[in-house]
């Protein structure tokens, strides 16, 4: 079978199968089902990314997306007891302002896709014939380092900032500390007390009532 035939039965079948699977998220009624056919939706599409040599976005996509955020919501979703009855109440009521605005949206989008078409900065061909995760590593490195470390700037000081918020100190919260569980003694948390056995066998049960004969009943 010929290459360019294969890619293209292969761009069909993935691209099918993540249009059905992305139909399935805002059509099923299980929640579950949903998540699980986001996660679909997101394979499918990696392997049309691979097809079009985007390596790269392939991996980040299976690995970010399907790999941890997608899990997240699947934990959080089974956890979660959502009543489906009160999340479809008023669906059909708000269609059409919903149909509204996802076509302004599409419109706008396409506007700016055009428009960055057009002013776009290439990286221009790769002649040595790398893969697209080493082409793009190389570009970031090179011509784009200083962006690139900007934005790791950024995004290291934004985790420093969550941690220092969520290590503040609250008054009557109870916080956990590892140097103080670790040079705890069995001595000072374990008490052992003596009873004596006389004292158990001073508690004697009081007997049993007697049950009526037909003597006493006359």
């Amino acid at each position: 079978m010929n290459t360019d035939l294969l890619q293209l039965i292969c761009f069909y079948l993935f691209g099918g199968v993540a249009v059905i699977a992305s139909l399935m998220v805002i059509s099923v009624r299980n929640t579950v089902h949903a998540v699980l056919s986001l996660v679909l939706t997101f394979f499918s599409m990696a392997c049309v990314w691979l097809l079009a040599e985007a390596e790269f976005l392939a991996i980040a996509l299976v690995v970010v997306y399907v790999g941890a955020v997608m899990v997240l919501f699947l934990f959080v979703v089974m956890m979660l007891d959502i009543k489906q009855e009160n999340v479809r109440e008023g669906f059909i009521r708000y269609l059409p302002v919903g149909i509204i605005v996802a076509g302004v949206m599409l419109v706008e989008m396409l506007a700016m896709i055009g428009v960055k078409a057009m002013h776009a900065h290439t990286l221009g061909p790769n002649p040595a014939g790398d893969s697209n995760v080493a082409w793009l590593g190389r570009a970031l490195y090179t011509e784009f380092l200083l962006p690139f470390e900007i934005a790791a700037l950024i995004l290291t000081v934004g985790i420093v900032a969550a941690v220092a918020l969520t290590l503040r100190q609250r008054v009557g919260v109870r916080h956990q500390s590892a140097s103080q569980q670790v040079i705890v003694k069995a001595t000072d948390r374990v008490r052992v007390v003596k009873v004596a056995s006389t004292q158990m066998a001073s508690v004697v049960p009081a007997p049993a009532p007697a049950e009526p004969t037909q003597e006493n009943a006359k």
